[in-house]
């Protein structure tokens, strides 16, 4: 396995490339190694099957490492196939410095892995939590999560790890839990590899294209948003349209009830599943993304959107703060649908000289992110190792 003089990452995950349905876990994953293959070998371990599917990938040989990219292998799992006698092996054959776990609660891809790293003295192990402390996600399953983590804490299952947190907040989520001697490293998620440019898109004031680029879920709030176009202005011809995979046909059918209430001028539609990989030329069909989600840990549409040029109306439950004020979008409180249809009208009043202004301040949001080269620079300090704490971060 140890072909390069690289240094070898082994990561576990439950879902990467080609699948995308499960989101911002995959898309974390595809970034960090298309920034940093050049300088290590990473060797991922994941499910052979899509998010939510069990029919296994096309083409794909399962059980034996399958070279995806220059610098990249994937063992696709087999059902049935994923043990602790099996992650052991693989971590004793990888010849690997690194150990990276994605997530807290995978009995099969979280926890084993870590447990046949302990039983074999591997010290150096990566815990990127993707946002699964904060309170939000614990409230999902909260029994078995808390009984979980009251668990781990008492056998010191994550002693000498190092956490991987993308903010500041959720340093301090991991402290809450594992207490204030935990390790934590503070490296925000890196973007896509990108060369998208920025396209104007025809503005008319009182016409306006918004796009919900989410899963239709409780936690996207879909039903929310929704129900905050019931109280737009018949003055505004709008066209929303959702991407995403619905996993719950009752909660489904809530949103129906509420499209079926909208005016002639709202026109709304669900338009499938897209693959991840079409999101950043989707976006440049629509005016802004609509997303009032109860959380997101980084939200990648959110920075694609500023990739786009596109400004977005979003939850103030964001790593994306103070937009209004970078004209780039607007951060609301969830506590008022009022807020968000106050916005979607002046958004659809813009005529195509102010709409434009918005798009240059999301485009110049993207750009202060994807140019700072002192990001990628985190990531290496964390996989060799060299990393330290201050106050607040880096």
């Amino acid at each position: 396995m140890n072909e390069t003089t690289k240094k070898q990452v082994l990561v576990f995950i439950d879902w990467y490339l080609p699948g995308y349905k499960a989101g911002g876990p995959v898309r974390s994953m595809a970034n960090m190694t298309a920034h940093l293959s050049d300088s290590y070998d990473f060797f991922i371990v994941t499910r052979n099957s899509e998010y939510g599917e069990i029919a296994c990938y096309e083409g794909i040989r399962p059980d034996s490492w399958t070279q995806r990219e220059p610098g990249v292998k994937v063992w696709y799992c087999s059902a049935g196939t994923p043990s602790v006698r099996l992650w052991r092996r693989l971590i004793k054959e990888s010849g690997c410095e690194v150990v990276y776990i994605n997530g807290i609660y995978s009995p099969l891809f979280s926890i084993l892995p870590l447990i046949a790293a302990r039983l074999i003295r591997f010290e150096r192990i990566i815990i990127a939590p993707r946002g699964m402390l904060a309170p939000s996600a614990i409230d999902v399953k909260q029994g078995k999560k808390k009984l979980f983590l009251r668990g781990a804490k008492m056998l010191n299952l994550y002693r000498t790890v190092r956490w991987h947190v993308t903010n500041t907040q959720e340093g301090e989520q991991v402290k809450a839990r594992f207490g204030n001697k935990a390790t934590v490293v503070v490296a925000n998620n890196l973007a896509r590899k990108s060369e998208s440019v920025f396209e104007v898109i025809p503005k008319e004031r009182g016409l306006l294209r918004l796009c919900i680029p989410a899963r239709v879920a409780p936690e996207k709030n879909t039903l929310f948003a929704l129900e905050c176009l019931l109280q737009l202005s018949r003055e505004v011809e709008l066209q929303v349209d959702l991407y995403g995979q619905i996993y719950n046909q009752e909660y489904w059918q809530s949103c129906l009830a509420v499209i079926e209430q909208l005016p002639s001028n709202i026109n709304v539609t669900h338009k499938g599943i897209v693959d991840a990989e079409e999101i950043p030329e989707l976006l440049k069909n629509y005016h802004a993304v609509f997303l009032p989600s109860r959380g997101e840990n980084f939200g990648h549409v959110i920075l694609e959107s500023f990739m786009a040029g596109r400004p977005v109306v979003i939850s103030d439950q964001t790593p994306w703060r103070n937009l209004e004020e970078k004209q780039a979008g607007w951060d609301l409180p969830l506590d008022s649908k009022a807020a968000f249809a106050e916005t979607i009208i002046q958004l659809a009043a813009m005529d195509q000289g102010e709409y434009d202004q918005w798009c240059k301040g999301a485009a110049y949001v993207a750009r202060t992110f994807v140019d700072d080269d002192k990001l990628v620079m985190k990531y290496r300090r964390m996989v060799e190792g060299g990393w330290w704490m201050v106050e607040g971060g880096w």
